[in-house]
C-alpha cells in the first residue's frame, strides 16, 4: 500500500509499504477516507522533536471504515465508521487512573507511538475507536479530533459570561477555538493572524472581527477596553510577549500552540497584572463530545478547510504549510482519491 512515513527531521517520502495483516486481539484495521495535517505533524518533521521509532507512518487526525476485527472486539463490525482518538495512553499510571490520560506519565501520540492515518490502510486498537454517523463527509470527520482539542482549551479558558475572547493564530486550533466560541460563548470574538486572508476566512464563518494584535486597535475595537481572555495558538514567543501585553489586568491566556523557541519572559508581568497562563495539552472527554457535534458544525467545518489532496502531494504540503501560504484552516488527505 502507498503511505507518507516520516524517516527523520526534514525527511518526508511517499513510499510503498507492507499493507497491515490482519488485526491482533484487540485491534482493529481500518481503510482510511481522511487524515488531516496537524501543526505538530509540521513541528516533528522540523525539528524531530517526537520521533520515537522510525521510520514511521505519520498522522494522527482521521477517519476510516472498519475493514477487520481482532479477536475480542466488541462494538464494531465490519463497514463501521470510525474516528481514531490521536493519544496511547498507558492505562496504569496515577494520571490515567484518574481519568486523566492526556497527562499520562508515558502518553504517545497515533503517528508516533504507532503508525498513523497518512496510508491507505491502519491497524488501530479497538478502544481508540469512536463511532460516527455514515453520512458525515470523511473530510469534515476528520477534523473531530483538532475540534476536541480546541474545545479543551476553551473550557479550560473558561471565559466569562459576555467578557471579549482574544484569539492570537487562526490555524487549525486557534480557528476552530473561535467557532466553539461563537457557538459557546456570548461575548465579542477577536482575531489575530499575520495570514489576513485566513483571519478573513475565519471570521465570515465565525462573526468574529479581525484585529492586529496591539492594545491600541484592541482598545479600538472594544470601546476602550482590553480582552480578560485569550486563546494564544501561534507557538510563537514573540506572539505570546505580543499578547501578554495587549490583554487586561486579571486576564486568563491559554496556551495551545506548540512553540519553536524558549521566552524571554518577566514574570513580574504575570505577578504585577495577575495574568494566569493556562496550559492546554491535547484533550480529556472531548473528542465524544466533538463527535457528537459534527452534523450541527459540519457546514461550518467543511468552510474552514483549505484543500484535500492524495498521498503523493503531501510532501508539497508540508512545504506550503510551513511557508504560511494556507488561505484555509486544514489540510485533508484523501488515501483512496481526492472526490471529484
Amino acid at each position: 500500500m502507498k503511505a507518507v512515513r516520516l524517516h527523520g527531521a526534514g525527511d518526508l517520502r511517499v513510499e510503498a509499504v507492507p499493507a497491515p495483516g490482519a488485526p491482533v486481539p484487540g485491534w482493529v484495521r481500518l481503510t482510511v477516507t481522511a487524515a488531516g495535517i496537524c501543526g505538530s505533524d509540521l513541528h516533528n518533521y522540523r525539528t524531530g522533536q517526537w520521533i520515537t521509532r522510525a521510520p514511521s507512518i505519520a498522522g494522527h487526525e482521521l477517519a476510516g471504515v472498519v475493514a477487520a476485527l481482532g479477536d475480542g472486539v466488541e462494538g464494531f463490525v465490519v463497514g463501521d465508521t470510525v474516528v481514531a482518538d490521536s493519544r496511547v495512553w498507558c492505562g496504569e499510571c496515577p494520571a490515567c487512573r484518574t481519568g486523566r490520560r492526556h497527562l499520562c506519565e508515558r502518553l504517545g501520540f497515533v503517528g508516533e507511538a504507532c503508525d498513523g492515518g497518512f496510508a491507505e490502510e491502519i491497524v488501530l486498537p479497538a478502544r481508540l475507536l469512536l463511532p460516527l454517523a455514515p453520512f458525515i463527509d470523511p473530510a469534515v470527520a476528520a477534523m473531530a479530533e483538532p475540534l476536541a482539542v480546541a474545545l479543551h482549551a476553551v473550557r479550560r479558558l473558561a471565559p466569562r459570561h459576555g467578557e471579549p475572547v482574544l484569539v492570537v493564530g487562526c490555524g487549525p486550533i486557534g480557528g476552530l477555538a473561535a467557532l466553539v466560541l461563537a457557538r459557546d460563548h456570548d461575548g465579542p470574538i477577536l482575531l489575530a493572524d499575520r495570514n489576513a486572508a485566513r483571519a478573513v476566512r475565519v471570521a465570515e464563518v465565525t462573526g468574529g472581527s479581525v484585529t492586529a494584535l496591539d492594545a491600541d486597535a484592541l482598545r479600538a475595537a472594544l470601546g476602550g477596553r482590553l480582552p480578560g481572555a485569550a486563546v494564544e495558538a501561534t507557538g510563537s514567543p514573540a506572539a505570546l510577549d505580543a499578547l501578554i501585553g495587549a490583554v487586561a489586568g486579571g486576564a486568563r491566556v491559554a496556551l495551545v500552540g506548540i512553540y519553536h523557541g524558549r521566552l524571554a519572559l518577566d514574570p513580574n508581568l504575570l505577578v504585577e497584572r495577575e495574568i494566569d497562563l493556562v496550559g492546554c495539552h491535547a484533550f480529556t472527554d472531548e473528542l465524544t463530545e466533538a463527535v457528537a457535534r459534527l452534523p450541527q458544525l459540519a457546514g461550518d467545518l467543511a468552510r474552514l478547510i483549505d484543500r484535500q489532496i492524495g498521498l503523493d502531494a503531501v510532501p508539497d504540503a508540508y512545504a506550503r504549510l510551513l511557508k504560511g501560504e494556507a488561505q484555509g484552516l486544514k489540510t485533508i488527505i484523501r488515501p483512496g482519491g481526492v472526490p471529484a
